[in-house]
């Protein structure tokens, strides 16, 4: 902020740009008293940054009267600076006028960077900007509902974005990295969509691939916010990662396929072979391997332990007679749970 200290009595502060921040200086400055306050913005309506993915679909137009969100005491003046001069305190517009301050308000916001993977700039959409949503819905609106989206990044707006294409029945394929941060984080999203879904009453849906796409991603994005609140307020040290003592990835990545050979080539037919069939070859990966029968989990399955400790709890899904589904779960906190359930049904 740029001022005039000669002139306390009656202060002119001009705001350039009307976007959260702008906003905001603008209303809190107009409350104090001896002070008037003008906010220069290109648009004469305010843009919701945060729902421009909603605007891409249509459930929301991402756009707010600035009479809505200014307080009454704030002028607006719809127009674009293009020359600050401090020496003469004014701001000159590209319509031709010019404003005298005694304090300057820098709040033009940011803007996203040039793509920087080739094709991008020319192919792809941003949802960056209202106009650049705007394009988008232009553009879906004239691509068939069957056709493939392609969201890349997984920050908070590609996570969203992707989940309003999906909720409208698009088929969506989210492209990103270790946006988790490790695949433990994954598995718990994957886990937590697995229990909502289950849970679906699927005449309901219409689509179920956009829907269970829908509940992915929300539970990425709850995962994200949950990430970021643990780093905000852990205070002690970071420690090192530890080291791995047991099999490592690729131990248990080719032992899963063994598995999957296995059973397609000698397939075991009903409930208990398959869950017999599966904690025997589990056993192939080392150490003590016991199990035990248990219905509490809302399937047959078995609770698996390692050297006396739970390693994992192996569910079966039964339609008809038949196992359609077999999941395993090896969350450490769903585990305890597991643990606490198991004693008590023991005693």
């Amino acid at each position: 902020m740029s001022q005039n200290t000669e002139n306390t009595e009656n202060s002119e502060v001009v705001v350039l740009g009307g976007g959260y921040g702008g906003v905001k200086a603008a209303n809190r400055l107009a409350r104090r008293a001896g002070v008037s306050v003008t906010l220069v913005n290109p648009r004469p309506d305010f843009v919701e940054r945060i729902r421009l993915h909603q605007l891409v679909t249509g459930s929301d137009d991402a756009v707010e009267d600035f009479g809505e969100v200014l307080g009454g005491n704030v002028r607006l003046v719809v127009d674009t600076a293009t020359l600050i001069a401090p020496a003469e305190r004014r701001v000159h517009l590209a319509g031709g006028s010019t404003l005298a301050y005694d304090h300057l308000v820098y709040a033009v916001g940011s803007g996203a960077s040039a793509p920087g993977v080739p094709g991008a700039a020319e192919f792809a959409h941003a949802v960056a900007d209202l106009d650049g949503a705007r394009r988008l819905r232009s553009a879906l609106a004239d691509t068939p509902a069957t056709a493939p989206v392609i969201v890349v990044g997984a920050g908070l707006t590609g996570v969203e974005t992707a989940a309003e294409l999906a909720e409208a029945g698009r088929c969506v394929t989210l492209v990103c990295g270790g946006v988790l941060g490790s695949a433990a984080d994954a598995e718990d999203v994957l886990q937590e969509t697995w229990l909502r879904w289950t849970d679906v009453d699927l005449a309901q849906v219409r689509d179920r691939r956009a829907y269970l796409v829908r509940i992915t991603t929300r539970q990425a994005l709850n995962r994200l916010r949950t990430l970021k609140r643990r780093k905000e307020t852990y205070v002690g040290p970071w420690l090192p990662e530890p080291l791995l003592t047991a099999p490592d990835v690729a131990e248990d990545a080719e032992l899963a396929e063994s598995l999957s050979l296995a059973l397609a080539l000698r397939p075991a037919v009903g409930a208990d072979k398959v869950l017999r069939y599966m904690a025997g070859s589990l056993g192939k990966a080392g150490g003590t391997l016991t199990g035990e029968a248990t219905t509490g989990i809302g399937n047959p399955g078995l609770v698996l332990r390692l050297d006396g400790g739970i390693d994992g709890v192996l569910a079966a899904r039964v339609e008809d007679g038949r196992v359609t589904r077999i999941y395993y779960v090896r969350n450490p906190e769903k585990l305890t749970r597991v643990e606490s359930e198991t004693v008590l049904a023991g005693r």
